[in-house]
């Protein structure tokens, strides 16, 4: 009922709700860098209890995943931040099919991007009792989604509107709901603008910060070339279709070399022996896995084959034979030059041997890079 009752605009029943309870907590968005750090840390300092929330999708953050104890571990030991991860893989995926403010730069959906995490922020503030939410954005950092009239959209289309509290840029903006009602001091809060980083370099010195990371974009879809792939993926690169799209698919894309053989067929080629070990994580039962058993080189992950390749058997050996082909292409070497080999294939619980494979020629299969 306290969510309910701040977007209505009861601010009556919303501090009777606050002063009855013994702790005011507060839900942070908390993306690890410098910014987001100091916000914890300037909100805390205040005796407010602090839900630190990293959200995470296939494009950003994803790794942290395989061990989040240990993630969390090393931002109390560094920070004094109590935080946790938060999947928004599968509402993210969906979201880059038509994102209703368009793209930045490259395939960055930046402001609905903000607009799912603070809706869930918004939900989750519900269920656990936390009385506003928070960012460490600072006013005119970024020129998309961080400029005043982009930042009162954001709250508005996510439902935060007057419990979103931006402690780096609050003397900047209109006093909060948290503010007025003396939930949070804000002669404490800053009013730090702009792409400069004196202030929050000052902050983190005051507040005994030393060891923060460096800033960096942090999303692929920010990246020209990983932006660009992924947007012909969502645009039907491969056979496997743009329905159905999963976490799963986006790892793949973003490791090894990629190729699109003849009739759309995606192969995924590793690199060095942890991408060998990704691919081989990361493989489905529809996938045909290749590799071979006698000589060191790549894994190879052929996508979703199962259902993509034509029933008709020779259809199947000749798919087989370009993915083993490119497999012995790119394995060890003798005397500098790729030598014919023995490739096994699996997929499911059946394993076939396909011996004396020949590297595919360059000249062939230079057009299937993607």
């Amino acid at each position: 009922m306290r969510l309910q009752s701040i977007l209505m605009g009861k601010a009556d029943d919303y501090n009777h709700n606050i002063t009855s309870m013994n702790k005011i907590n507060a839900i942070g968005l908390f993306s690890g860098g410098l910014d987001s750090i100091l916000a914890c840390r300037i909100v805390a300092a205040q005796g407010i209890q602090v839900q630190a929330l990293k959200f995470v999708t296939p494009f950003f953050g994803h790794d942290l995943l395989a061990d989040e104890a240990r993630f969390q571990q090393d931002i109390f030991d560094k920070y004094k931040i109590e935080a946790e991860l938060v999947d928004l893989s599968e509402g993210y995926i969906e979201l880059l099919r038509k994102p209703a403010h368009g793209f930045g730069k490259n395939f960055n959906p930046c402001i609905d991007c903000k607009i799912l995490m603070l809706r869930r922020a918004r939900e989750l503030m519900e269920e656990r009792g936390a009385s506003f939410l928070f960012t460490g954005e600072v006013r005119g950092q970024r020129p998309m989604s961080q400029q005043l009239d982009t930042l009162q959209l954001i709250e508005k289309k996510a439902g935060c509107q007057d419990i979103l509290l931006r402690p780096l840029s609050a003397k900047l903006m209109p006093p909060t709901l948290p503010e007025q009602q003396g939930l949070i001091d804000r002669t404490q809060l800053h009013g730090l603008a702009g792409r400069g980083r004196k202030g929050q370099l000052a902050l983190a010195r005051e507040l005994g910060i030393t060891n923060f990371p460096a800033p960096a974009g942090g999303c692929v879809l920010t990246d020209p070339i990983l932006a660009a792939r992924i947007q012909r993926f969502y645009q039907g690169l491969f056979a496997i279709g743009q329905e159905g799209i999963t976490a799963e698919d986006i790892c793949l894309l973003l490791i090894g070399r990629q190729f699109r053989l003849p009739g759309g067929h995606w192969l995924v080629l590793g690199r060095n022996e942890q991408e060998n070990e990704r691919l081989t994580a990361l493989r489905g039962p529809e996938d045909w896995l290749l590799f071979m058993p006698e000589r060191s080189g790549p894994v190879a992950l052929l996508r979703r084959a199962a259902v993509t390749v034509a029933a008709e058997e020779q259809e199947q050996v000749k798919l087989a034979l370009w993915a083993a082909g490119l497999v012995v292409r790119y394995g060890q070497k003798t005397e500098g030059r790729p030598l014919a080999g023995n490739v096994l294939m699996e997929q499911g619980g059946n394993q076939r041997k396909l011996c004396d494979v020949a590297p595919l020629p360059d000249e062939l299969f230079k057009d299937w890079i993607v």
